[in-house]
């Protein structure tokens, strides 16, 4: 039983110097790109992150300082990586929450404008812990009956996350064979920016954070606009920064309209 897609689905698997989206940096990129064909297509690259990789970070993926030398630093591919990515919904394995998060703000880093509009988002966790709630070695096993070999080698990571994909779908009828239907069934995450500082309830923008948690972005921004300029300025990732400025003009527009 195979994926039935309209548009190609990427999965990205991203190894990077740390886990802050602010300030860490992607180090090797791999994407395993499903066309509707069937057929798949792959891109892998080593990236300069310009900055040490942590000791803790090189243990997990292997990746270090004296690798990264010679690669080409993010902005160098970024339009190279952007145009693979052209028509792709996306995917992955906690790619909601890191991967495509981290890639748009190295996109947006670049001076590139990563379009999320009309991009399906499947993230093969989800499903998982929706269904059986395990870690990514043991849904390779509990889906495929293999052992993850190369855990934490984004090429590896990403082919065995799409296999488990194809898995997931074969064991669960209830998922149906589209983007679409699997969303359906796992839910799709109702997030403003990637950092989930913000997201939407009923449809509304609610800050999801300190002392305005809970409360309408639009209603904080209007009687507190110093509170704009606190996070444009503040440790904020520039996607976060991005769509609370959107949320602003919107607002200051209708209003002065």
């Amino acid at each position: 039983m195979n994926l039935q897609i309209l548009h190609p689905l990427a999965v990205i698997d991203l190894e990077t110097t740390g886990i802050d989206l602010a300030t860490d940096k992607i180090v090797e990129i791999a994407i395993v790109k499903l066309m509707p064909d069937g057929s798949t297509q792959k891109k892998r690259k080593i990236i300069n992150p310009q900055r040490p990789i942590p000791v803790a970070a090189s243990n997990v993926h292997g990746i270090t300082d004296e690798m990264v030398k010679d690669a080409p630093t993010f902005k160098q591919v970024a339009n190279e990586i952007k145009q693979f990515l052209t028509n792709c919904d996306l995917g992955g394995y906690n790619s909601n929450r890191f991967d495509i998060p981290m890639l748009v703000e190295e996109f947006l880093r670049s001076g590139l404008d990563f379009s999320m509009e009309s991009r399906r988002l499947v993230d093969v966790q989800k499903i998982f812990h929706t269904m059986e709630q395990r870690t990514l070695g043991a849904a390779y096993k509990f889906y495929c009956n293999k052992i993850l070999e190369n855990a934490h080698s984004a090429e590896a990571d990403a082919a065995a996350t799409l296999e488990i994909l194809h898995a997931q779908v074969e064991r669960y009828p209830q998922l149906g064979l589209t983007l679409e239907t699997i969303l359906n069934c796992i839910g799709e995450d109702d997030c403003v920016d990637f950092a989930r500082r913000m997201v939407k309830v009923d449809g509304v923008e609610i800050f999801n954070f300190g002392k305005h948690k809970g409360k309408p972005v639009l209603d904080v921004l209007k009687t507190e606009p110093q509170y704009y300029d606190w996070m444009m300025k503040g440790d904020f990732t520039l996607n976060t920064k991005q769509k609370l400025t959107e949320i602003f003009n919107r607002g200051f527009i209708k209003k002065t309209n």
